[in-house]
């Protein structure tokens, strides 16, 4: 029922200051089959930590279609550039980060996740006894 494959794949981001000036920040995208909705996305700066965001698969996958999400994060892409870009807002207290990433890494990603846990059999994965009991746990 549960495979203990991981796939990550590291990935050189745009931190886009303005129209004209973005910073190379590198990405590492990550997908474990115990948690099948969700992809981590962490991103290296100068910081000992990495910064790490929890995004929904299918959010990302919606957002090489057209605009995806609301509110936090916001996912959507471009084809008109040449250049093929998917484009990632991340919005916190703290601050908003606009990030530019080649369309071609997030949907190779995409695409070797999907091989591992089809959409639409996620809950197949997910030990549920193992979510019940941390949910009591913390109750």
């Amino acid at each position: 029922m549960e495979s203990v494959k991981t796939i990550m794949r590291g990935v050189t981001a745009q931190l886009v200051i303005t129209r004209t000036y973005s910073l190379p920040m590198c990405m590492s995208l990550r997908y474990e089959p115990a948690d099948p909705y969700v992809v981590r996305a962490a991103f290296f700066t100068d910081t000992d930590e990495p910064t790490e965001w929890v995004l929904g698969r299918d959010l990302l996958a919606d957002g090489l279609r057209g605009s995806a999400g609301c509110g936090d994060i916001r996912v959507w892409s471009t084809v008109d550039r040449g250049d093929q870009a998917v484009y990632i807002v991340l919005g916190s207290p703290a601050g908003t980060a606009l990030l530019e990433v080649p369309m071609r890494d997030v949907k190779a990603f995409l695409e070797d996740t999907e091989a591992l846990v089809p959409r639409g059999t996620e809950s197949g994965h997910i030990d549920w006894d193992l979510e019940l009991a941390n949910l009591f746990a913390k109750g």
